[in-house]
């Protein structure tokens, strides 16, 4: 069968899916259904691949090619379609079609014709009839009645929600599929949303807006501010006009404008499933990751891909990772993340277009948030560990059960302070923390109070907070009510009560938790956060502080804790260092992407051991780990005297700040390590987990094994002439590489990607990676074929030297992309990948010189940089600013800088036009 045969036979299950009926034009019968499919439809342009009817009048047509064709090439193909009708012919929109599709079955594109601006857009799968017939009907579409919303009501709402609301429907206006707004926490994200909400149905007459969180305390804390929400022009409630339901099954009742639910209960539905357990979403999504099994969302007619018009994601960073991501892309929506704390990811995900930022130091200067002073507690144990004698007894307790038993101990038992709390518990520890809390508590921390204000503590895990609940009651000599534990293990209450008990009633005034009431959770009168565990997330830790910012009214603070005058601030008591710890964002652990990997080892052998340097070389010992067998595993390990896994876990070590910190303390005898203290124990602990690669007979065999699964890459060698002219023997030798390399396009161009991209020349989504040119290089060396790009260049150069030029001797895996090109016509000439980059790179900067564009001296400084980074890695994204050379100038955020707006665009175009 034919790719575009495939193509077809695919995109005809997917129309069906859609509720079309698929029908040849010979066999046409439009009383079959309301929505009719026609192949292969003739028209006063051309033929239509399918010709989309609803209720028997012409609606759409749809483009079939095959799979891997770029779709914005196959556009303007379409449009002389959707205006080839016939006169007189039955349909909505007089001699035009509304809606084009371009379709390969793996990628599809649509637009509406009657919009503003028609841009075609990717869609996870065809909409259903009964749709486009609603939309056919309509006088506007969506994005021109967006372009036409009234002037905002301001009213009662704040400066930071006014811009937020007119930036987001400035990217409506323009069509920017995603926005992120980033509002600091207690600002009003969630009022700011609902009045956003009401606009776009009353305004826009949005069909339907999902609202998505991922823990049901919040789904059940959105579903109150709509309901409390009063609109500024009606006066109403906003649940008197329109239906919100948030989802308790999985079903949604389609009178409703707005739903609101959970992004795991979202999934289960799109998965199918006829009900999923409440439970399942008292843990956030960002902790409980489906299977990766789990992987694939597919097509869900009773959930079709047009369900909702808008989608909001609260607290956007925690959606749009991993598997949960492709929940946001499966529907045709406009995407708007809330965010107080936007990580480059988000920011990424939502294509750099933040329409507002509002940091808690600007919401702290007008009054929005109060801020926080720290009040630090220190003690021995929490800091250093301790030590318990032999001969002493101790209890051992379960952590599943609790169940526990004494035993005497046979040698001392020494632990350290990152054991405290999970792997021991040292009662006098929580004790003396406690204790010390209570009796400054009304002298320093909060003097001349006598009331203790709503405090939350924060646990490492379910078992330290059972032990912190049950010491604090004791040290303020208090009854159950007093203090509570709200994490996910509580089960003689529900954990919601006990969250609205905490926010609204007199008691518990102090409650423990792990992460449940972490983030999000509006609790207006909190007024002390106490650390009992420490966070490395600059994310997370800005998250949990920022549960205490809220401000409130004085009289509801009063109507809690009676004693208190009004919130000015809050206190952070930190009993753990968490305010003096370094925070970081997650950072890759391949740090040096473009070193070899021999280098790798014997730069570790030479005593080069930075951390990039062994954290790169963790990371590839992991990756070869994966991707050997058996045996060859159990050949290093006898050779190391330990199994891969344990090597990389001790590099791991030696780069963990924890760890460096943890040694530094030991080695010096001090509770607060000096940065060259840190940088000394860092050095012993790599020191002595690369003292393994000293032995170069364990590192060839290292080298030799990777030999054996990786393809070699020779870039040093230097090669010398051993013929010129050719042999009978030697050509007919050159004849059968070629033909066999030509065999194997044909054989894979269906199957290997690095071939669908570059023998149809894709578009967008299909760009062209590293990876994707890596599997081609590995796909090529395997039986039958037995090839190598060297192989297959030498052999061009044989039968065709005037139309090859050498590859030279720095060969780069990139060069079989032109190979490859060479192959199936798209090269006249043979050229290193390089070479053909710097070209196209000229050619892209002469026409931006037509079109007025120049570039200042930094700026040509940059697009050569990342021109010669796609010569050599096929494409360029943000992520790839954070390495060498780019770091060096400044990495991403610099970039930025540079080229404002417009970098998406430039990259966009390089990475097109430098490869395709």
């Amino acid at each position: 069968m034919k790719p575009e045969e495939r193509a077809r036979q695919t995109i005809d299950e997917q129309l069906s899916q859609a509720g079309w009926i698929v029908q040849d034009f010979k066999d046409i019968d439009l009383s079959a259904g309301s929505g009719i499919a026609i192949r292969e439809f003739p028209l006063t342009t051309g033929f239509a691949d399918y010709m989309l009817f609803v209720d028997r009048k012409a609606v759409g047509v749809v483009e079939a090619k095959p799979v891997g064709v770029k779709l914005t090439e196959v556009a303007e193909q379409t449009e002389k379609y959707v205006q080839g009708l016939p006169d007189n012919f039955p349909a909505y929109v007089h001699k035009l079609l509304p809606f084009a599709y371009e379709s390969t079955s793996v990628e599809t594109h649509f637009r509406d014709l009657r919009d503003p601006a028609p841009r075609s857009r990717r869609v996870f799968h065809f909409h259903r009839p009964e749709t486009l017939l609603e939309w056919a009907k309509q006088k506007e579409t969506l994005r021109a009645r967006m372009r036409k919303l009234p002037v905002l009501n301001i009213g009662n709402l704040r400066d930071c929600q006014v811009e937020a609301i007119n930036g987001l429907e400035k990217a409506f206006a323009s069509d920017r599929q995603r926005s992120l707004i980033q509002m600091a926490t207690g600002a009003g994200k969630s009022f700011t949303a609902v009045s956003f909400v009401y606009r776009l149905i009353k305004f826009a007459n949005a069909k339907r807006i999902l609202f998505l969180v991922d823990r049901s305390n919040l789904a059940k804390q959105a579903f109150k501010e709509f309901q409390t929400y009063t609109t500024p022009d009606d006066g109403r409630k906003f649940t008197e006009l329109y239906n919100v339901q948030r989802l308790q099954s999985n079903t949604i009742d389609p009178v409703n404008k707005v739903v609101i639910t959970t992004i795991q209960r979202l999934f289960s539905m799109l998965k199918g499933d006829s009900d999923f357990e409440a439970e399942n979403e008292e843990r956030s999504g960002f902790e409980i990751m489906p299977e990766a099994k789990e992987h694939i969302v597919g097509y869900n007619p009773k959930m079709p891909i047009e369900t909702f018009d808008f989608i909001i994601t609260d607290e956007a960073h925690r959606s749009i990772y991993n598997l949960w991501r492709q929940v946001l892309e499966y529907f045709d929506s406009f995407l708007i993340g809330l965010t107080a704390t936007p990580s480059k990811q988000t920011i990424g995900f939502f294509h750099n277009n933040l329409v507002s930022n509002y940091s808690h130091e600007a919401a702290v200067a007008d009054g929005v948030n109060v801020g926080f002073e720290v009040y630090r507690i220190r003690t021995n144990i929490t800091e250093k560990g301790s030590k318990i004698e032999a001969g002493s007894f101790v209890t051992l307790r379960s952590r599943m059960t609790r169940k526990t038993l004494w035993q005497e101990l046979d040698d001392d038992f020494q632990y350290t302070a990152n054991q405290l709390d999970r792997d021991v518990v040292a009662k006098d520890q929580i004790r003396l923390v406690v204790r010390t809390f209570r009796d400054r508590l009304f002298t320093e921390i909060f003097p001349g109070r006598t009331e203790v204000p709503k405090t939350l503590v924060f646990a490492k895990d379910d078992n330290h907070a059972e032990e912190i609940v049950g010491i604090i009651r004791e040290e303020f000599g208090k009854g159950n009510n007093f203090c509570k534990k709200i994490t996910y293990r509580t089960t003689d209450e529900k954990p919601d009560e006990l969250v609205t008990a905490f926010r609204t009633s007199y008691d518990p005034r102090i409650a423990v938790t792990v992460d449940m009431i972490s983030t999000g959770t509006d609790i207006k009168p909190l007024e002390c956060l106490l650390f009992m565990r420490d966070v490395r997330s600059r994310n997370y830790f800005e998250q949990m502080k920022g549960r205490g910012t809220r401000v409130i009214d004085p009289t509801d603070l009063q109507a809690v804790t009676p004693d208190a005058k009004v919130k000015t601030h809050f206190m952070i008591v930190d009993a753990v260092g968490v305010c003096e710890n370094e925070k970081t964002d997650s950072r890759p652990l391949e740090r040096k992407k473009t070193t070899p990997f021999d280098k790798l080892l014997h730069s570790v052998a030479l005593d080069i051991r930075d951390e990039d340097t062994v954290s790169s070389l963790a990371g590839r010992l992991a990756r070869l780990d994966r991707a050997i067998g058996p045996a060859d595993r159990k050949e290093i390990e006898s050779k190391a005297g330990q199994t891969i896994k344990q090597i990389v876990h001790r590099l791991l070590d030696a780069v963990d700040p924890d760890k460096q910190e943890v040694r530094a303390q030991e080695k010096f005898g001090v509770e607060a390590p000096s940065d060259e203290q840190i940088q000394t124990a860092y050095k012993e602990m790599a020191d002595d987990a690369c003292k393994i690669f000293d032995n170069a007979t364990l590192r060839n065999l290292i080298i030799d094994i990777k030999k054996r699964n990786d393809i070699v890459i020779d870039e040093v060698s230097t090669d010398t002439l051993a013929e010129a002219g050719f042999s009978a023997d030697a050509k007919e030798k050159a004849k059968t590489v070629v033909s066999t390399f030509q065999r194997f396009i044909d054989e894979n161009k269906d199957e290997l990607l690095a071939l669908q991209i570059l023998y149809s020349q894709p578009y967008g989504k299909r760009h062209l990676t590293y990876a994707h040119v890596q599997e081609l290089a590995e796909r090529i060396q395997k039986p039958p074929y037995a090839l190598t790009p060297e192989a297959v260049w030498n052999a061009y150069e044989r039968l065709e030297a005037a139309k090859v030029k050498k590859a030279g001797a720095k060969r780069l895996l990139t060069d079989i992309v032109s190979l490859v090109r060479y192959a199936s016509g798209k090269m006249k000439i043979l050229e290193p990948h390089t070479e053909f980059v710097d070209h196209r790179f000229e050619e892209w900067l002469a026409d931006q010189k037509k079109s007025g564009v120049t570039f200042s001296g930094e700026q040509m400084e940059w697009l050569n940089m990342i021109k010669d980074h796609i010569a050599t890695s096929v494409s360029v994204g943000i992520d790839d600013f954070e390495f060498a050379p780019f770091q060096q100038k400044g990495g991403a955020v610099h970039v930025y800088e540079v080229f404002g707006e417009k970098l998406e665009q430039i990259l966009d175009e390089l990475n097109e036009r430098l490869v395709a």
